[in-house]
């Protein structure tokens, strides 16, 4: 802008242009144009040494009160775009407390937890205690004491989350089952028997289909007294399989190798879907197998410091997601765990 052209008249060209601004970005072109490094009146102040001595001071003055002039036009404009700004997002936000109400729905529990207090209260009726014990476990009471030789495949890597690499006998690792609290619960009583619990908990293994994921529920059962036998074991568990599913079912065992058990033995009943007439679910069948269980092996009483000559025990273990998704009738494990209210809203009457 040439020297020469009066700052009144620049002036009052850029008062007009932020009145005419109609946003943050706009105005701010306008302060840059007019005052900024190179902006209109700043270049009109470095022109001031072309004028005559004597009228440079005078012309100074009015290039700096236009610049005042401009920058509280600027201001000013500014704080209007940014209160209507605010007025915009409040109005957005805005929430008519004349409307009626949405309401509160009612919760429900899980149906894994379902499931879980379930079996409890169940034990809890025959007599057996609820166990708890870390889930972040040692090699000795997930391992060792449970008869798992060093080789035993359950140790290795692919199978198991150890906390430190490899493994090492003391090494931490997530437990593979809920049997450390059998260990840790026998080793408690310091031979006051007997004793009778049973442990849920999470549970972790490297693993994950439509009927596995990574982290699933246990329940794991322990009894522990002098005489007892196969046939208080296979009475408890069809009492139990019957009272969970309230129906009449067949149950066999077939002969199952575990390392904590001997004998050790695989439980069937009969598929709860058709009855046992044979289904996709039992595999026409018309069994379903539901847990492993057996006598405690002498080496785990021995590791627990319990005489395998006075005293004798069972145990069993149980997928408690496993036995939701036979009662509720849910055909893949991972919806348990996808938190899909469509699929949780089912389960809030029972």
């Amino acid at each position: 802008m040439p020297a020469r052209e009066a700052p009144t008249d620049l002036t009052g060209r850029a008062l007009a242009e932020p009145a005419a601004s109609a946003d943050l970005a706009r105005l701010d072109e306008v302060r840059v144009r007019w005052l900024g490094k190179k902006g209109v009146l700043t270049e009109q102040l470095k022109s001031l040494g072309a004028l005559p001595v004597a009228e440079r001071p005078a012309a100074g003055a009015r290039i700096n009160e236009a610049k005042v002039a401009v920058q509280t036009a600027i201001d000013a404009r500014r704080a209007e775009l940014e209160a209507g700004e605010i007025k915009q997002k409040l109005t957005a936000g805005r929430i008519d407390v004349t409307l009626p109400g949405r309401g509160e729905e009612p919760g429900g529990l899980h149906p894994v937890t379902r499931a879980r207090l379930r079996i409890e209260q169940l034990f809890r009726d025959v007599g057996f205690t609820v166990a708890q014990g870390p889930e972040i476990e040692d090699d000795f009471h997930n391992f060792t004491a449970l008869n798992h030789p060093p080789d035993h495949p359950a140790r290795a890597l692919h199978d198991t989350f150890y906390i430190e690499k490899g493994d090492a006998p003391d090494g931490a690792l997530l437990r593979t089952h809920t049997s450390p609290v059998q260990i840790r619960s026998l080793r408690a009583a310091g031979g006051r028997l007997p004793l009778a619990v049973i442990a849920p908990g999470r549970v972790y293994r490297v693993d994950s289909d439509a009927t596995h994921t990574p982290m699933f529920h246990q329940v794991e059962g322990l009894l522990v007294d002098t005489d007892v036998s196969f046939a208080n074991l296979k009475s408890i568990l069809h009492g139990f399989m019957e009272a969970f599913f309230e129906r009449d079912l067949a149950m066999r065992l077939r002969p199952s190798y575990f390392p904590f058990v001997e004998p050790g033995a695989e439980v069937d009943i009969t598929c709860v879907e058709c009855g046992g007439k044979g289904c996709r679910l039992c595999k026409h069948t018309g069994w379903i197998e539901v847990l492993g269980c057996g006598m405690v092996h002498p080496n785990v009483l021995r590791s627990c410091e319990v005489d395998p000559e006075h005293y004798s025990g069972y145990a069993f273990g149980m997928g408690i997601d496993r036995l939701a998704m036979l009662r509720y009738g849910v055909n893949d494990l991972r919806l348990f765990f996808e938190s899909d209210l469509r699929f949780l809203r089912q389960f809030r009457g029972g």
